[in-house]
């Protein structure tokens, strides 16, 4: 019954749509107004990633004549030239909504200016400050026909500068120069005028100060326009069997400065012979399509816009909850004497960012203490900038403890900040293993073992999300601490793959990639078909970040042709097309993009009404399910699957961010009439604001 041919969306297709929906939430009016801000910077941040990577590998193939699966049958060529379409629609459109958010902020007395706009009072505050703060920063390049261009930075904005002589054009002189935004403030805060306030962009204090920058030159007028090169982002490691891992990652990280343009963009403003300058300069084509953007790029930096104005114009921040079950600094009853006495009576579920990712570093930093504990092993892919889970790790080899650590080395665009944590755990004592040839170790456990009555006791956490505090605030995320021996046993187990790769070793509870996790998934809806074709319950619900293995999209659509109910949340791709008659009409997908980034992943299986669950580190990807080495924990706690369910039917029933995936890739809100609103991440975190414990000891 199931089809050789089926309907896929293209992955890069499927990802724009997408980052179209984060640019919705730019211009939803409903979002205060700074975050609309932030979330053009996230727009715009996704964005070039996704040219550092996605475009950038499309280039590759076209330039090779390399064929590659998972295009969904399209031709890299035509791809590209859609993906650019695209791109420039969502240009203009992010530009609109930037000129509408910029009028709402005239509306609440925020003034965003540029060099021409400024007061004379304000023109003598930008002059100091430019001498003050700016100038010792900037480090003009003149160019000429002749001279070598100079190197441009990938993720950097630059000014384009021309000094123009009206009776000798020929003789118009160039410079580039970097906005350095990276150790000044991209937004300089004017003095506040009666209940107005102003801020202008570092990059027109620069405008405004060029006459004193080229004050050396003959010239006649100054034009200056900003420009931004996107490069490959691919890091290519070398064969040389005399470097060590470490070594080949560092090379090819240097290498990734110098890699390949992929993508211009310039202000749509830019006079065309400024423009064939730098094209000609950078040499790229015509062919190469360069992107006419605004007056300003490097949006990522609207991350960080500065609410000068009422606080209701951002989200009110909210405080992570504690865990009812967990002792905390304040208070521990006589059964919440340490977390040891805790996970041995019951699991505990923490969700973030609704709850205190303090909980793991309390838990870290008592395990590094604890007289009984022998051992901390734990996986680590990414980590906060100045990370307390590295600290506590540290903290337990000073007290005597033995820790390994699996850092992979190859976490995109992590990859400097691993080897730095990695080399300071080496210093301490700490057994490093830089991952496992071949796979990326994406896993998010770790097993603390503890001696107890002479033996000893295992104690794990398996979750969905990083050991990163930053993230932790901004990231919806689920960790199970447990220390039920059929889940530690199996922890355990692939910590001693990570020692010796060829222990494989063989799991009844956890799903583990590469080797068992495809199989066991599809095992799992196989027996949802038997289920459906034998009149018997039968559904499926997913949350996950991407959905694009053909594979697993096949089999959807069989479960599906059979009965089966499917739910699908998909936050970012999803290669699968819902609601199609014959094929997927028992599919029914949505998207949630809010104020937090939904990157939990749940599977739920009806398994003939005694719902199965599993919390993963793993998307339906092939990276993620062959080439990577992942885990997917069963719940076995009745109290932890009620209140996953109740969150999962939460994220089901937002009628207020939800968008309906469908083959228009369009993004309808998911509007549904005479019901009560539901805001799900609002939900969630009322919904565990109630504050009981699970079960009593």
């Amino acid at each position: 019954m199931a089809r050789k041919n089926i309907v896929l969306i293209n992955r890069e297709l499927s990802w724009l749509s997408f980052n179209e929906r984060v640019l919705q939430e730019a211009d939803d009016e409903t979002v205060p107004l700074i975050e609309r801000l932030k979330f053009l910077g996230i727009f715009s941040n996704n964005r070039d990633e996704f040219f550092r990577v996605r475009v950038a590998t499309l280039k590759r193939i076209v330039k090779h004549h390399r064929k590659i699966e998972g295009l969904s049958g399209e031709n890299p060529a035509s791809l590209l030239i859609k993906i650019q379409k695209i791109v420039i629609e969502q240009q203009i459109k992010f530009e609109a909504v930037y000129q509408n958010i910029i009028k709402e902020l005239g509306h609440n007395n925020i003034f965003i200016i540029n060099e021409k706009q400024l007061t004379r009072e304000q023109g003598r505050f930008v002059k100091k400050y430019f001498r003050e703060k700016i100038v010792s920063s900037l480090f003009p390049i003149m160019v000429d026909n002749t001279s070598p261009f100079p190197y441009l930075k990938d993720k950097s904005g630059y000014l384009l500068v021309k000094l123009g002589r009206n009776d000798l054009p020929k003789k118009n002189k160039y410079a580039v120069i970097e906005v350095p935004s990276d150790n000044i403030s991209r937004f300089v805060v004017l003095p506040k005028e009666k209940n107005k306030n102003f801020i202008i962009l570092l990059d027109d204090v620069i405008r405004y100060c060029l006459e004193d920058v080229f004050s050396n030159f003959l010239h006649d007028y100054i034009e200056a326009y900003n420009i931004k090169l996107t490069r490959d982002a691919e890091i290519d490691i070398d064969n040389d069997l005399s470097k060590s891992f470490v070594e080949k990652i560092s090379k090819g990280l240097k290498d990734r400065k110098k890699g390949e343009p992929v993508r211009l963009v310039y202000d749509s403003e830019i006079a065309p012979d400024m423009l064939a300058f730098i094209m000609k300069k950078i040499k790229l084509r015509k062919e190469d399509n360069p992107i006419p953007g605004g007056r300003y790029h490097n949006f990522k930096d609207f991350i960080s816009f500065p609410n000068v104005g009422s606080p209701d114009l951002s989200y009110k921040k909210i405080i992570p909850l504690k865990h009812p079950d967990l002792p905390t600094g304040e208070t521990r009853s006589k059964e919440q004497a340490n977390f040891f006495k805790v996970l041995k009576k019951k699991d505990v579920l923490l969700t973030y960012p609704y709850q205190s990712f303090d909980h793991i570093i309390d838990l870290l930093r008592e395990a590094s203490i604890d007289p009984k504990v022998q051992s901390i092993k734990i996986t680590l892919y990414r980590v906060a900038k100045n990370s307390n889970v590295v600290k506590a790790l540290i903290n337990a080899l000073k007290n005597g403890k033995q820790v390994t650590a699996v850092v992979e080395l190859q976490a995109r665009f992590d990859e400097e900040a691993n080897i730095y944590w990695s080399n300071k755990l080496q210093e301490e004592g700490a057994k490093i293993i830089y991952g496992v040839p071949g796979l990326k170790v994406h896993s998010k456990m770790f097993l603390i073992a503890r001696k107890e009555a002479n033996k000893i006791v295992n104690y794990a956490h398996l979750g969905t999300g990083n050991f990163n505090g930053d993230t932790a605030r901004v990231y919806t995320d689920h960790s199970l601490l447990t220390a039920d021996t059929r889940i530690t046993e199996e922890v355990a187990k692939m910590f001693n793959f990570y020692l010796d790769n060829l222990k494989t070793g063989v799991y009844k509870h956890l799903l583990v990639s590469p080797f068992f996790m495809r199989i066991r998934l599809i095992q799992l809806i196989d027996k949802e078909i038997r289920n459906a074709k034998n009149n018997k319950p039968a559904h499926i619900i997913l949350k996950l970040n991407n959905l694009v293995d053909s594979g697993m999209i096949r089999k959807l659509y069989e479960a599906s042709e059979y009965g089966v109910k499917i739910k699908l949340i998909v936050r970012g791709t999803c290669s699968l097309v819902a609601g199609v008659k014959g094929l997927s009409e028992n599919i029914e997908a949505i998207s949630i993009v809010d104020r937090f980034l939904e990157h939990s992943r749940v599977f739920i299986f009806c398994n003939g009404g005694d719902e199965k669950y599993f919390l993963s580190s793993a998307d339906w990807m092939a990276r993620n399910l062959d080439f990577r080495s992942e885990a997917a924990v069963p719940i076995y706690d009745i109290v932890i699957k009620e209140q996953l369910r109740k969150i999962i039917d939460t994220l089901w029933a937002d009628n207020t961010k939800a968008r309906i995936l469908g083959s228009a890739q369009d993004n309808e809100y998911r509007i549904t009439v005479n019901k009560t609103k539901v805001r799900a991440q609002e939900a969630i975190y009322k919904l565990l604001s109630i504050k009981k414990k699970s079960t009593k000891y």
